[in-house]
Parts: C-alpha cells; sequence; structure tokens
C-alpha cells in the first residue's frame, strides 16, 4: 500500500531536517533551501499493514513564495510544520492548512512544533498550544536534531490514514 504525505510550512522550520531524520536517520546543521519539492521513500508498519510512504517535502513558504497547490493533489496525510521559537511560523502552518482544505478537501493531518531542543527559546506558549488542541488538532512536539518524537510523527499520521 502506498500513501503520499506533503510537509507544508514556513521556510526554515525544520520540514526536510525531520524527513532527512526520519528516512535516512541523520541531522545536518547546514540549513539548505528546498526547491520545489523534494521526494523521499520509507516503509513502515501498523500492525500487520506494510506502507510505502512517498513523502513530498515542500518548499518553504513565505511572502514571496507559495506552496504549489497542484503539489497536494493525491495526498493521502499532510504534515504541517511550525518552529516554537518563531510563533509567526505557527500562523503560516495553520494558513497553509486552511488553503489546502479548501484545495483538496479534508485528509488526516498533524501540526509539528518543532525544534523542541530549543524549547527555552520558545515563542509559542502552552496556551496558544491548549487553544489549537481545543479545536481538535493533533499536535506533536518534535525535534529533527535529537530525533524526539519524529518517527513517532510519521506513525501517527500513517495510523490515521489507515483509519480513515
Amino acid at each position: 500500500m502506498k500513501k503520499k504525505i506533503c510537509m507544508l510550512g514556513a521556510f526554515a522550520v525544520g520540514k526536510t531536517s525531520l524527513v532527512e531524520r526520519y528516512v535516512h536517520s541523520i541531522f545536518s546543521d547546514k540549513y539548505h533551501t528546498t526547491v520545489g519539492v523534494k521526494i523521499e521513500k520509507m516503509q513502515t508498519a501498523i500492525g500487520e499493514e506494510i506502507v510505502d510512504l512517498i513523502i513530498w517535502d515542500l518548499h518553504g513558504e513565505d511572502e514571496f513564495q507559495h506552496v504549489q497547490l497542484s503539489y497536494l493533489k493525491g495526498s493521502s496525510g499532510l504534515i504541517y510544520v511550525a518552529d516554537g521559537t518563531r510563533k509567526s511560523t505557527l500562523a503560516t502552518a495553520l494558513n497553509l492548512k486552511e488553503i489546502a482544505e479548501k484545495t483538496i478537501g479534508k485528509v488526516p493531518f498533524i501540526l509539528v512544533l518543532n525544534k523542541m531542543d530549543l524549547q527555552d527559546q520558545w515563542e509559542i506558549d502552552d496556551l496558544t498550544l491548549k487553544d489549537i488542541e481545543d479545536k481538535g488538532i493533533i499536535v506533536v512536539q518534535t525535534s529533527a536534531k535529537t530525533g524526539d518524537e519524529v518517527k513517532h510523527t510519521f506513525q501517527l499520521l500513517t495510523k490515521k490514514m489507515l483509519d480513515k
């Protein structure tokens, strides 16, 4: 079974780092801008089910560059990524969620707050997180650098995609 996942978020939130950590178990401190889309594959097991994940790492969105909505077609799940040290990236992620739902309808998704290894520098507070979770949005805090919760995030989304 194959499932397409798209990674969406502002620039420099760690989308590529999360994918690299999950697929290759590596992390690099060097920042490389994703141009267009980078596609990775990873096989995972949920119970007895073997799932081939096709992970589309989309370029970051900012005021000059917007996500190509055609990349979202055929997605089985979405991961919206925000950087906990930059509150503005949370607004970008939530805005992308609205745009994606208008484009492809509702599909399983997870909101990731990345860079939990820098939690002492976070601009996103617990009250903001609670408000988001109260809307039924699953929020996972991750660190691409340490690997904390990265595998769990992809497995959680895969499980949601299979339950649909």
